[in-house]
């Protein structure tokens, strides 16, 4: 393997990658081909939520590994990990989020609960907000709410507005033909934008009076990282449809969207196979994911994530920093201008520290470490920070 035969022949997404060898990974580190070691405060973009090679999720996917991988598209046969994955998350959701569709990616899922929500309420208007991302596949694109990411893509679906996040004035634009509103529980590319209280109710309240339907993307804040199993949890509010990702798998492919059984059997006629996936709840997948979830309740992770956001707080304290966004786990070092969070991505490499960047917001520095990191390494990763940004000033 060569940084020159990555760069010849796999698909970019910049014109700059990382373009770190990895050769493997373990805990809340990365090591690389030459032997360096790395302290991964990204944890794949929120996805590796126990760290890398957690031992209960590698023994739960060689388990399943010696028993079957696929045998039949979704839905069809009796699948033991995909059951309970799907019995295990009913029973940490409210009662309208008690059936779980699983797919393949967050994106997927995104495009399965815009699916469900115009079947379920015969409208075809959608609100999503300003700055938002749920994906890169068409439907998903559609609702992104950055005007030049979607240059070139089009024509992307019809009837999709925008509003702005955490404003109250603009929920009149919520009408009778909307079919959902789709919001990032806690916004990720636009710099970690928590809800303002109450906002995440009142838009609820606004569905309601329309009936429109609520749907909570939770794919990178849900599985733990802001503190809550849920993201919505925080703020009291319960969607109608709830989509998950990332950490679910805790290093393997997933998605899902969870909704209620009245509202998911919408999808088993008229017509039948109404949303359809060979591989969605592939069962290595599936022990992987009920891992995970059995792995933060056993360990008491949750339960630790306020203090691991205090010392982080507590820490990380210059003039550099203009403030800092975000809940839990999912952090956003917001800087003084662009030029510092490249070079802090940058340089933070060279000193064995893995940070990275947000979509949209430019000054934004992520902070998405193993939501099981040590404070040991939270404290030696915030140490690297702050001594880079001493170097700038």
């Amino acid at each position: 393997m060569s940084l020159k035969d990555f760069l010849t022949y796999q698909a970019k997404t910049t014109p700059n990658p990382l373009g770190l060898e990895v050769s493997k990974a373990k805990g809340s580190y990365i090591f690389d081909s030459k032997g360096n070691k790395y302290l991964d405060f990204v944890a794949g973009i929120s996805v590796c939520s126990l760290g890398h090679r957690h031992p209960e999720i590698i023994k739960a996917i060689k388990k399943q590994l010696n028993k079957f991988l696929h045998v039949m598209v979704y839905g069809e046969y009796v699948q033991e990990p995909t059951v309970k994955l799907c019995k295990k998350l009913a029973s940490l959701l409210p009662k309208n989020l008690e059936v779980t569709f699983l797919t393949n990616s967050g994106t997927e899922a995104i495009e399965g609960a815009m699916k469900l929500a115009k079947r379920y309420t015969k409208k075809s208007n959608f609100i999503a907000a300003k700055n938002s991302y749920h994906g890169s596949t068409q439907g998903a694109l559609s609702l992104l709410g950055v005007k030049n990411q979607k240059k070139g893509y089009g024509p992307l679906l019809p009837k999709v507005n925008f509003i702005d996040f955490n404003s109250n004035k603009d929920l009149t634009k919520i009408d009778n033909n909307t079919a959902a509103v789709i919001l990032e529980t806690v916004q990720g590319g636009a710099g970690f934008i928590v809800p303002k209280p109450g906002y995440l109710n009142n838009v609820k309240k606004r569905c309601r009076e329309v009936g429109a339907l609520l749907i909570l993307d939770e794919i990178q804040p849900g599985i733990g990282r802001t503190g809550n199993m849920f993201a919505f949890q925080k703020y009291d509010v319960e969607p109608d449809i709830l989509v998950i990702g990332k950490g679910l798998g805790g290093g393997l492919p997933i998605g899902a969207f969870c909704s209620s059984r009245e509202m998911m059997k919408k999808f088993e006629y008229k017509p039948s196979l109404g949303h359809i996936s060979t591989f969605g709840g592939n069962p290595v997948i599936a022990s992987a994911g009920l891992s995970v979830l059995e792995t933060l309740e056993n360990e008491k992770i949750l339960e630790k994530i306020k203090e691991k956001e205090e010392l982080i707080r507590s820490l990380l304290k210059h003039k550099k920093i203009k403030s800092i966004n975000g809940t839990g786990l999912m952090l956003a070092i917001i800087l003084e201008r662009k030029a510092d969070a490249e070079k802090l991505v940058k340089e933070s490499m060279g000193k064995g520290l893995i940070l990275f960047y947000l979509l949209w917001n430019k000054l934004a520095v992520r902070i998405t470490p193993p939501l099981n990191i040590s404070d040991m390494d939270l404290i030696k990763g915030c140490k690297i920070i702050l001594k880079i940004l001493d170097e700038m000033v």
